[in-house]
């Protein structure tokens, strides 16, 4: 009973990472070596990332530097970094990529902060899945007399308080989000 309510908040937590890394990603007007996580460049006929490539730091506020240990792949990064939907096109010194982040127009900001809300209801979708999921087995324990009815009432309230503080950390996350695009 306990180990499955442990298999919860574990999944569950994962579910909060996951939107973490997600919202890593998303471009809100700063550098942020996170964009390139995704971007997966050819390298000698296998899909590699670009941070096992390069050193991938920021210069400045809005510029970030990508640096190849191999000069040779400088041209293969640049490819995928402009196939990517980074949307940023890198400028090429021979040496190293540099991707220079633009201000945020207004519409963008709007735009990022859907995208954010979007990715925040996925993850409490996900969340109250595993909520499901995990009642129906403290259901099935009942069936086979592994537990009381108490005990699954009992189950089925911690379940519940775990899926309401999850998504009220998700909900946290996104305003939090949202804050930072728009400030920026």
């Amino acid at each position: 009973m306990k180990e499955q309510l442990n298999i919860t908040k574990e999944k569950m937590n994962k579910s909060l990472n996951a939107l973490g890394n997600e919202f890593a990603g998303i471009r809100a007007g700063r550098a942020n070596p996170g964009v390139l996580d995704k971007v997966m460049v050819d390298y000698y006929g296998s899909p590699t990332p670009i941070n096992q490539m390069a050193a991938v730091s920021v210069a400045e506020a809005r510029i970030l530097v990508v640096q190849p240990w191999d000069v040779s792949t400088l041209k293969s990064i640049e490819k995928a970094i402009l196939a990517s939907d980074v949307g940023i096109t890198p400028t090429n010194d021979g040496k190293v990529l540099r991707l220079v982040f633009p201000q945020l127009t207004e519409d963008r900001r709007k735009e990022l902060c859907k995208s954010v809300k979007k990715y925040g209801e996925e993850s409490k979708v996900a969340v109250r899945s595993i909520r499901r999921d995990s009642i129906e087995k403290f259901k099935a324990m009942k069936k086979n007399s592994e537990i009381t009815e108490d005990d699954l009432k009992d189950c089925e309230k911690k379940v519940q308080n775990l899926t309401d503080d999850f998504c009220a950390q998700i909900d946290k996350m996104v305003a939090e989000k949202e804050k930072e695009i728009m400030s920026i």
